[in-house]
């Protein structure tokens, strides 16, 4: 029987990153209980540990014995096991933006990651993108089938730009029209890894807890598996943008808007524009029309927080197919409820995650979920500054951020929106809704006291159309990751195939 020279400890074979022979130098063989046996052979087992806060690392127990047979088929059967484990990608396509964030992704790939990917035996075809958009070009050039994943390192933006590239060339292989709406799009199989290095790194945060490479790195390892929803946003038929995070028009708009002419302030260019938009204090007015989401479970209000393992996307996804399965997979969103509201809105939030973050540990609907089809639109009236400041302040602390009059969440899975000056030269919309109800919720009539437009925020990138088109996309794409884990500790209940029963 192998002996350990460490505390035991309790892996499950799903974990173990890597099985390697150890070779013993002259100072270890002489030294404490290496030096009882004549010959020793030893292989050391690297696996995962869990840490606080969700953070994890690559840790290693070195096992050793007299017989070197012995020791040899200790190796055989455990990599023989990892072997088993058929989710580990084995080729990997790498995109790195080195000038994202604190410029820091080259390094950050090269000293964190590679080695670790290394050690799995990974082989990596590695990209420096060069330019805006390089990643998204040419993942419609590559032969995909080749890879068992997509990794970027960046932040936010880079996650986008692949997951464009991705999309778009799984619509184009599969002959569908991206610019139609109401097109069923193909899922896409191939997962995407991320390696934040980053100014915001909000998917990373609020698929896997942190915003760790060392962490990330080794979900993608091990294999784990995410569905995630994903929103398609449309103009005129024309389609715009895909969004997996955020989409805000108002207040997070505008703060989008001015933060890019200040880019060179780097991560505190976000601080100076929310305070400025802020005290600017801008409402806006339009229509919203969207329709519930009916096939959920639970509600934006509730205390059911996405976590690993999540029930509610499992049986929401599963009451969406079946709707969909009797409608012969086609929408049928015409015969459906449409609700119709019309006013003055400070922010307009529609959210596919929680999108929490440091700042935010909640994020903006911390009951969203990340795989149900569907987004929660957060709807915040115009109020006096006082109160809106109140609102946000709500954002970093466990108050409950929709307890206020001026504030409405529901739970959708399409969305429109037509500002008020659009509504003047194209009431598209605004006679949908007529159309189908007869009149709009009175509660806030519009005036015309404020007409300006605001700017969309898509995940970080600016969309200039004011009247736009959003469907749920039902996990239209999957992360290496597994969702944020309930408890991360190193006492959680592992699996019955571990190393100590195994010896």
């Amino acid at each position: 029987k192998p002996c350990v020279r460490t505390d035991s400890c309790f892996v499950p074979t799903s974990e173990i990153i890597a099985v390697e022979e150890t070779e013993l130098n002259k100072k270890q063989r002489t030294t404490g209980k290496w030096q009882k046996m004549a010959k020793p052979h030893a292989f050391t087992v690297y696996y995962v540990k869990k840490a606080r806060n969700h953070r994890w690392r690559c840790r290693d127990v070195t096992f050793w014995c007299a017989d070197e047979y012995l020791c040899t088929q200790w190796i055989q059967a455990l990599k023989e096991l990892l072997e088993m484990q058929k989710c580990r990608p084995k080729q990997l396509l790498v995109y790195i933006n080195p000038y994202g964030g604190k410029r820091q992704g080259k390094r950050i790939y090269e000293q964190k990651v590679a080695p670790l990917f290394s050690l799995a035996s990974i082989s990596t075809d590695v990209v420096i993108t060069e330019h805006a958009n390089h990643a998204k070009d040419n993942l419609f050039e590559v032969n995909i089938n080749k890879y068992d994943g997509v990794v970027c390192v960046g932040g936010d933006g880079m996650f986008s730009e692949v997951m464009h590239g991705l999309i778009g060339r799984m619509q184009k292989d599969s002959g569908i029209d991206q610019n139609n709406p109401k097109a069923p799009l193909v899922q896409c199989n191939i997962r995407i890894g991320i390696i934040p290095a980053g100014s915001t790194d909000c998917v990373c945060y609020s698929t896997v807890g942190i915003s760790d490479p060392v962490t990330s790195a080794l979900h993608i390892i091990i294999g784990d598996c995410q569905p995630l929803d994903v929103s398609s946003v449309h103009h005129n038929n024309t389609f715009l943008k895909y969004a997996v995070s955020l989409l805000g028009y108002g207040f997070y708009g505008d703060v989008l808007k001015d933060s890019e002419k200040k880019r060179w302030m780097g991560p505190m260019r976000y601080d100076y524009s929310g305070f400025k938009t802020f005290l600017s204090h801008h409402y806006y007015e339009g229509t919203i029309s969207f329709q519930p989401a009916k096939h959920t479970l639970g509600s934006p209000r509730d205390k059911d927080s996405c976590r690993t393992g999540c029930s509610v996307c499992k049986e929401s996804e599963q009451q969406l197919a079946e709707q969909r399965k009797k409608c012969g997979f086609k929408y049928e969103e015409d015969e459906e409820e449409w609700k119709v509201i019309k006013g003055k809105f400070l922010a307009i939030n529609v959210v596919n995650m929680s999108c929490a973050c440091p700042r935010s540990p909640k994020g903006l609907s911390p009951a969203a979920h990340l795989a149900d089809g569907s987004a929660d639109l957060i709807l915040v009236r115009k109020c006096s500054r006082f109160d809106f400041l109140r609102y946000l302040v709500r954002h970093t602390n466990q108050d409950d951020q929709f307890d206020f009059s001026f504030v409405d969440v529901y739970r959708v899975k399409s969305f429109q929106f037509t500002s008020k000056l659009s509504e003047d030269n194209e009431s598209s919309v605004t006679d949908i809704g007529k159309k189908r109800f007869g009149q709009f919720c009175r509660d806030h009539p519009a005036c015309c006291c404020n007409i300006a437009n605001s700017t969309w925020n898509c995940d970080g990138e600016t969309l200039d159309s004011s009247a736009i088109e959003v469907r749920v996309h039902c996990q239209l794409m999957k992360l290496f990751a597994r969702g944020i884990e309930e408890n991360c500790k190193d006492e959680a209940a592992y699996s019955q195939s571990s190393i100590e029963q195994l010896l």
